[in-house]
């Protein structure tokens, strides 16, 4: 089952509606930061509101979502792109098993209270960032609000992710409804009972809904069009090239200390879990390449 994204409009022109399945992608950041289930949870539930909001954005836009609470998961950073691409991390990728009532990974608890912010980096202009207290930990909750009190757009978002007995990731994907300016009272109702009713998210892609099949589940007997259906994916910007230049940049004072202890130095990038190492002669060509620089 590939994970994508759709974006769909109502033929009344009164709702946008976006649905994603991301099992795999979510299963890549589970795998890469080697998160306990209640972390993979978190996590994916950030990436999955990442994609979702990355696909509202102008071409060549990227935003940047980031929760920072004060419960053990602490901060969670998701970066993602209008192409369908998206990279993140949770700080504390080992968090204790916890589950709420009904048997539900405990998100809210992991998260606990702080604050939701929303960074939208453009082209040729200063990024802009927008951001809300965090109103209950579950992220779909504290995004809907996010739109609705910063933004000014009523909005509804769910996410989910489920997590198999063997720990991995069973299901995870989520939706995101907006209201556009012409939207009915009509509408409104309808789209309401139908939110009600749905069952969580991932229990849906656990049945092997498309997003398609979502959104006929959510939107009912409103007809919509679909704008657009891209692949979505865990991809990393990080690189060898960019380590080496991070490394160049860190002066040769802080270099040559590093080298002294090390024998080596090690670039381990925050987004992916990926590692650069780089030798005692790659290092020494680097300060011989800053000395010449220098002198010119």
């Amino acid at each position: 089952m590939e994970d994508y994204l759709i974006r769909a409009i109502t033929t009344n022109k009164e709702l946008r509606a976006l649905a994603l399945r991301s099992t795999n992608l979510v299963a890549e950041a589970q795998k890469r930061h080697k998160t306990t289930p209640v972390a993979t949870a978190a996590l994916g539930r950030v990436l999955n509101g990442a994609l979702l909001t990355a696909s509202l954005v102008k071409s060549g836009e990227e935003i940047v979502l980031k929760i920072d609470g004060t419960g053990p998961a602490k901060k969670i950073i998701a970066e993602a792109n209008q192409k369908g691409e998206v990279r993140g991390y949770i700080a504390n990728p080992q968090l204790e098993f916890n589950t709420t009532e009904e048997g539900k990974l405990d998100v809210a608890k992991a998260v606990g209270a702080g604050e939701l912010s929303l960074t939208k980096i453009m082209d040729m202009k200063e990024p802009y960032t927008g951001s809300v207290p965090l109103v209950s930990g579950e992220i779909g909750e504290d995004l809907t609000y996010y739109f609705t009190a910063s933004e000014q757009i009523p909005s509804a978002v769910g996410l989910g992710v489920m997590v198999d007995k063997d720990l991995s990731v069973k299901a995870a994907g989520g939706f995101l409804i907006q209201l556009l300016p012409e939207a009915s009272e009509e509408t409104i109702k309808l789209l309401e009972k139908n939110l009600a009713e749905l069952k969580s998210i991932s229990s849906l892609i656990d049945q092997g809904f498309s997003p398609e099949e979502i959104l006929d589940s959510l939107l009912g007997d409103l007809d919509y069009r679909v704008m657009a259906r891209k692949e979505v994916q865990f991809k990393c910007k990080c690189s060898r090239a960019r380590s080496y230049e991070l490394i160049a940049g860190l002066g040769k004072e802080d270099i040559k200390e590093t080298l002294e202890k090390e024998e080596q130095i090690e670039i381990k990038c925050h987004f992916c879990g990926e590692t650069y190492v780089f030798t005692k002669n790659e290092i020494e060509k680097l300060l011989s390449e800053i000395d010449k620089a220098e002198e010119h």
